[in-house]
């Protein structure tokens, strides 16, 4: 394992962008100190937080001596580019691309809808209720996947996982939606290579062991 004392998590058990950075410290074998802030205690509004992030955005980077580093999928290939092995990235460039294509799909046309910035401003200004809520996750969460679904079946770049059959940040972007999910408690149907992809991550320990549940600050079963 990298040890790495001089690089700090900013992290919240629940939150779906820092789930990512777990499993790609855990993929690369490495270790970082994790530093938990309630989000929903608002510590990520905090002065103290907001001079790390200003968006105050959980997860945060920090890396002794650099300024902090904001955005999970900047902070994935940051640490492909630290530590090359395992790579969650093809080599060649077309496959590259596909790869971050499919992990914005999720994380950049589906996560942010899913938010509680958005969750706040639509129960205070547009006066949903928690039905209201819960049915708008269900809707986004089933057109991203249906979406990705259907251009996951009809690829013949999809292998055992996303792309080809070693894990990439496309496997771990989708897994930051399903763990999400779960904990809302709301299922998409009609996804056949989505949930044979999610039952192959499900094998690996990397995965296993960033699962919101098992993390610092999750409520008890």
């Amino acid at each position: 394992m990298v040890h790495a004392p001089t690089v700090e998590l900013f992290s919240y058990w629940r939150t779906s962008a820092t789930y990512r950075v777990r499993v790609a410290f855990n993929l690369k074998n490495i270790q970082a100190n994790e530093r938990f802030i309630n989000v929903d205690a608002g510590e990520h509004q905090s002065p103290e937080y907001l001079k790390i992030n200003p968006m105050g955005a959980i997860p945060a980077l920090i890396l002794s001596g650099k300024a902090p580093l904001t955005q999970s999928l900047a902070i994935l290939e940051f640490l492909e580019e630290l530590q090359p092995q395992p790579p969650l990235l093809p080599t060649d460039i077309f496959e590259r691309a596909r790869v971050r294509s499919i992990a914005q799909m999720l994380a950049v046309d589906i996560h942010p809808l899913i938010t509680p910035r958005i969750k706040k401003h639509l129960m205070h200004v547009n006066g949903f209720d928690d039905a209201l809520w819960k049915a708008w996750q269900s809707k986004w969460f089933t057109t991203g996947l249906s979406a990705l679904e259907q251009r996951l079946a009809s690829e013949s770049a999809t292998g055992r996982f996303c792309h080809g059959d070693s894990p990439t940040i496309a496997d771990i972007c989708l897994m930051s939606i399903v763990v999400v999910m779960r904990i809302f408690k709301i299922t998409v149907p009609d996804i056949p290579t989505i949930d044979r992809i999610v039952t192959a991550c499900e094998q690996l320990d990397a995965f296993v062991r960033a699962e919101p549940m098992r993390q610092v600050g999750a409520p008890s079963q």
